[in-house]
């Protein structure tokens, strides 16, 4: 007797058996994790700043919202896009949502209120001056007893 195979598919792991007798694990698939996408950092401790720059390509300036509060630097974008085709009877209408926020603690060094941005080419930098007075780190040994 010859056995008959199932034909392939572009997503032969997303239908296997259990995705669907276990509706739990069908949001562990690939297609449904690693969905949002943070923009890569570096951060540099520079002499007299603290200097970021963000991989944002694809974002225009004005997409871009830099705030400030209680010593928490905080990124955020939100880019809303809908497109409407309408050809031989038939109409198509796209929509696209991408977002993130990345947050960021500042030392004690930091002066938030003199931050500075600038964008150029996909790139976000942000500059944040330290201050003069540099905390000494307080630490001791705590004896058990």
């Amino acid at each position: 007797m010859t056995k008959l195979l199932a034909p392939r598919t572009l997503f032969p792991s997303f239908f296997d058996d259990d995705a669907f007798t276990l509706p739990s694990r069908l949001l562990e698939r690939p297609f449904f994790r690693d969905t949002e996408v943070l923009p890569a950092v570096n951060i540099k401790d520079n002499t007299h700043s603290f200097d970021l720059e963000l991989a944002v390509p694809g974002y225009k300036k004005e997409d871009l919202k830099v705030t400030m509060e209680n010593d928490v630097l905080t990124i955020s974008s939100e880019q809303k896009s809908e497109r409407e085709e309408e050809k031989g009877g038939y109409s198509r209408r796209e929509f696209k949502y991408n977002s993130f926020t990345r947050s960021f603690q500042l030392p004690q060094n930091a002066d938030g209120d003199k931050v500075t941005a600038g964008y150029d080419a996909g790139v976000l930098k942000l500059s944040i001056p330290k201050t003069k007075a540099t905390p000494k780190p307080s630490g001791r040994e705590v004896r058990i007893a």
